[in-house]
């Protein structure tokens, strides 16, 4: 499927560029609008540092906002802790009641992998935010929508096919019931990404033919402890962004970001993925230390894609384009044609205005849904991953419409199922996929 800038007008894009389509409040009874006293009680699925960073970052976008709930497997634990931590270094760094933002109770914090579906029974949340591992995403977005509250979800959407189709499965359903979706993509709230995207649509640089978009950066070659009373799912939990199957790949967990920015500013997402990767320094774990890999958007526009965890080596992490008038950086310097700029709001850096807009959108009733943008720029990424791990051309339509194709139904394992269900076993370390033959 493709999705173009070319039917869009100007005035509809500075409305609409941020995120996926305002759309209009359908006539569902449920939490379109805030509660009478405006205030928004928010539940948090998965405490960690992501977790507790997004309650921080909520927590700033708007005052009305306080923490009633958490959800986490593991409760008691040190990771548990350093997301409380920072929530309350937020607090205190900003002159902030720990106890009047954050209402927490014994009796609303919820253990275990299916924690989250009593937190998601109170009917006083009005608002979700999602930060664990990407394997459960899917999962718990598709709860979360199901129990009619509005959700903030982090990147990336999913590890695998299946689970990308179905966050787009579940935006959906929110768009019908009239509830947000806001996903961690958040240079799509940024104002400098902003601005450009408008350019481009505004022809500044005429059609983008060509792209690059990196993210070289370090990456941990210590490898993960294994302590002696730690079963596998807490041993995969706690080390989630070592295995592909909790985080997809890095090339997913984190590329994801860049990759984003080339569909968003080309306007679709790539026909096929073409590439290679893989390890040469990182220990334990079963993800690859770097990926290389070229996407054909089709009418001959072409993006390489790169992406290394490696210490020691050059640190890139940006975007680039070319197109028939100009080129342009992602957040950064325009070589083209000059045009009227709107002034697009950022207020806290990315990572709150993304809440910022979220809110905004709940209290006006006009629901932002990005379910969309994040499901294909992570499917993006899994193209690329697919790729590199088999040696083949994998297209887009293998993993969206052909259900023929090898990989339409490629899961990754342990499933997040599993770990509700209690089978987990952990993959074999050190193991990683090889293709071809020598």
């Amino acid at each position: 499927m493709k999705h173009s800038f070319d039917h869009m007008s100007r005035r509809t894009f500075v409305k609409t560029s941020a995120t996926a389509s305002l759309s209009a409040v359908a006539s569902y009874p449920f939490r379109a609008h805030a509660t009478d006293s405006d205030l928004i009680r928010i539940g948090l699925i998965g405490c960690g540092n992501r977790g507790g960073g997004a309650v921080a970052n909520c927590l700033e976008a708007d005052d009305g906002v306080e923490l009633v709930a958490i959800a986490d497997a593991y409760p008691q634990g040190e990771r548990f802790e350093r997301g409380i931590q920072n929530i309350k270094a937020w607090c205190k760094k900003n002159d902030q009641s720990f106890e009047q933002r954050v209402k927490v109770s014994r009796d609303s914090i919820f253990s275990g992998f299916g924690g989250y579906k009593k937190l998601l029974a109170m009917d006083s949340i009005d608002l979700v935010l999602i930060a664990t591992p990407a394997n459960f995403h899917p999962v718990h977005l598709a709860a979360a929508v199901g129990a009619d509250k509005h959700v903030f979800m982090e990147k990336p959407a999913a590890v695998d096919p299946p689970g990308a189709r179905s966050v787009i499965e579940s935006g959906e359903k929110a768009r019908q019931k009239g509830l947000s979706i806001v996903a961690g993509t958040q240079r799509r709230h940024s104002a400098s990404y902003r601005q450009n995207a408008y350019a481009i649509q505004c022809g500044a640089v005429g059609r983008l033919i060509c792209g690059r978009v990196w993210w070289c950066g370090s990456g941990s070659s210590v490898p993960p402890k294994r302590l002696p009373d730690l079963d596998d799912a807490e041993y995969m939990v706690r080390n989630w962004y070592r295995f592909s199957q909790m985080s997809g790949d890095h090339i997913v967990e984190q590329h994801l970001h860049n990759l984003d920015i080339a569909n968003w500013f080309i306007g679709r997402p790539p026909e096929t993925a073409l590439g290679f990767g893989g390890r040469a320094r990182r220990q334990g774990g079963n993800q690859y230390d770097f990926f290389s890999i070229d996407l054909d958007y089709g009418e001959d526009v072409i993006v390489h894609s790169m992406s290394r965890q490696i210490k020691d080596c050059y640190t890139r992490v940006s975007e680039h384009f070319v197109g028939t008038e100009g080129s342009l950086w992602g957040g950064g310097k325009i070589e083209g044609k000059s045009i009227s700029m709107p002034t697009f709001e950022e207020k806290g850096g990315p990572y709150v205005q993304e809440h910022r807009d979220l809110i905004a959108s709940i209290r006006r009733g006009e629901p932002l849904n990005e379910a969309r943008n994040v499901a294909e720029s992570t499917l993006t990424a899994i193209m690329g991953r697919i790729s590199a791990y088999t040696g083949q051309l994998v297209r887009w339509v293998d993993l969206t419409e052909n259900t023929e194709s090898q990989w339409y139904d490629l899961h990754m394992e342990p499933s997040a199922d599993d770990f509700e269900r209690g089978q987990v076993m952990a993959p074999v370390e050190n193991v990683i996929p090889i293709p071809g033959k020598a």
